[in-house]
Formats: C-alpha cells, sequence, structure tokens
C-alpha cells in the first residue's frame, strides 16, 4: 500500500482557522454563563451547549478542509481513520470557563498515523503528533506547532526554559478531579515538588499548561488521569519547543493515556525519576 504524504502546512492552516471558529462560539457565550445549559457527564466532568456548539464549528472545518483524515473528538467521540487523526478539545478548562475563571483555550491536533510521510520517502514507524494548535481567546495567544519546524506564540518563535535544576524551577500540576483512582500515585509527586521546586502552580486546563512549558513560563508539568484530546496539541508544541514530552508509562509514543510529564531537557528527566517510583507497575 502506498504511503500518503501529507499537506502539514495545509493541515496546520485548516487547524488554525477552527480554533479561531470555535473560540468565537466560547467567547459568545462568556458573558451570559447563567443561560447555559449544563449537563453533567460524571461527578466534576461537565458539558455545555457551548463546548458542543464550538466543537462542532471546529469538525465543521476541518471536515471542509481534510476530509480525508480522522477525527475523535471529547464530546461527539469519533475514531482513527486514514493516515492521520485529529484530536479535538473545543473547550479545554470547562469548569474555569463555567465559573467565569479566564484560563480555557482550544486545543486542536493532528496525530499522523505509522505508514505516513512527513519528511522525505521514510514512512513513520509509529504514531506522531506533528500539528499542534492551542487558543486562548481570553490573552488572544495562539500556541502552534508543525512537526520537524518548530513552535510558535503568535508567530513568534518559542523555546522551553533553560532552568537546569527542579530546585529552581516553577512547575505545573493538575490534582485529580474526576477519577480519584490514581490519587495514591499522585499524591507523593506534589508532595515532593511542593519541597523541592520553587513553586507548583495548578490553573486547571491542561492545554495551556503544556503551552507554557513551551514557551517557558512553566518550567516543567506533570499530571495523571487525563484524555488524548487534552495533551495532543501540547505534545507537539513542547516537542516542537525543544522539550520533552512524554509518556509516564514509557510505552506509548506520546502520551495518550493522559499520563504526561513535560518540561526541558533537565527538568523532564528530573520529574520522570520523581513520579517512577510511585507508579504501579503492571
Amino acid at each position: 500500500m502506498q504511503s500518503f504524504r501529507l499537506p502539514l502546512s495545509d493541515c496546520l492552516d485548516a487547524a488554525v482557522t477552527a480554533a479561531h471558529a470555535g473560540a468565537a462560539i466560547l467567547q459568545s457565550y462568556a458573558h451570559n454563563r447563567a443561560e447555559l445549559v449544563i449537563d453533567k457527564k460524571m461527578r466534576n466532568d461537565l458539558v455545555s451547549q457551548a463546548d458542543r456548539e464550538a466543537e462542532l464549528a471546529v469538525i465543521e472545518i476541518l471536515r471542509e478542509r481534510t476530509p480525508q483524515l480522522g477525527i475523535v473528538a471529547e464530546e461527539s467521540g469519533g475514531q482513527t481513520s486514514g493516515a492521520a487523526t485529529w484530536y479535538i478539545d473545543p473547550l479545554d478548562g470547562t469548569t474555569n470557563f463555567l465559573h467565569g475563571i479566564p484560563q480555557y483555550a482550544v486545543s486542536i491536533a493532528l496525530i499522523a498515523h505509522a505508514g505516513a510521510l512527513i519528511e522525505g520517502d521514510t514512512p513513520l514507524q509509529h504514531d506522531t503528533p506533528v500539528i499542534g494548535v492551542i487558543y486562548d481567546p481570553n490573552r488572544e495567544e495562539l500556541f502552534t506547532a508543525m512537526h520537524g519546524v518548530g513552535a510558535w506564540l503568535n508567530e513568534r518563535r518559542i523555546n522551553c526554559s533553560q532552568t537546569e535544576l527542579l530546585s529552581e524551577s516553577v512547575v505545573a500540576t493538575g490534582f485529580p478531579f474526576r477519577d480519584f483512582s490514581f490519587a495514591e500515585q499522585y499524591m507523593p509527586t506534589l508532595d515532593y515538588a511542593i519541597n523541592n521546586t520553587r513553586g507548583v502552580r495548578r490553573l486547571g486546563a491542561a492545554a495551556l499548561d503544556l503551552a507554557w512549558v513551551a514557551c517557558g513560563r512553566y518550567d516543567g508539568y506533570w499530571e495523571m488521569g487525563l484524555a488524548p484530546w487534552d495533551v495532543a496539541a501540547g505534545t507537539v508544541i513542547v516537542r516542537e519547543a525543544g522539550g520533552i514530552c512524554e509518556d509516564m508509562h514509557h510505552r506509548d509514543p506520546w502520551p495518550i493515556k493522559g499520563y504526561v510529564y513535560a518540561g526541558n531537557q533537565h527538568t523532564a528527566p528530573a520529574l520522570d525519576a520523581m513520579i517512577q517510583p510511585q507508579l504501579k507497575k503492571d
């Protein structure tokens, strides 16, 4: 079977257009939150018509511009297919959004599947994040990345921090809030970080946490129990900013199961060393 060459520039342009369309819908609801119809999927897992309508806007554009690619979205589901699949989170930070906390974003990523052509004539050996777009409409900050090319914030090239020591690092994390089954693994890592870093931040939007690692605001980040669409875009943005973003269990080529750590070339290995003793081994 002939490998398919992905038109990455066209895909990036489509994702940027889609992210702006989704964000416009979110912002149209932001000042009328009391009127939103909110459903509870499970404990502390909320969805509103803002999420759903933003997702539909994103999907409509991506299907029109890239009909040959698969789509997996937080609210409507989907499946992987073709040479690559879009992973869409129309509102990362839903709880923040619903409470009027201006820390949320639209997150869109393209994961190229094994066998796809990205560079040259050598097919990819494993699934690889190749496009990442995270748009923060409150700050009007657009984070983008393309595999092998680089990462940008509003068209300005970005890089991870140069901090070498965890003791001199500001790190971000996310607490268990929906699935508490991994709390015994997570809590010792939080205790360690509180006592061995310059400070720990928890702002409640994983996509932006990763984007802020990529632009050097945070020196590192770790979280457990996320979904693939929470981390897909941030993974390629961090990597293209010169950083490391990996699966805590070191099994998957990107943190598809939502156990993620990220940082620069010094802090990421330090976070990994902090996490590994606490993980349950299968």
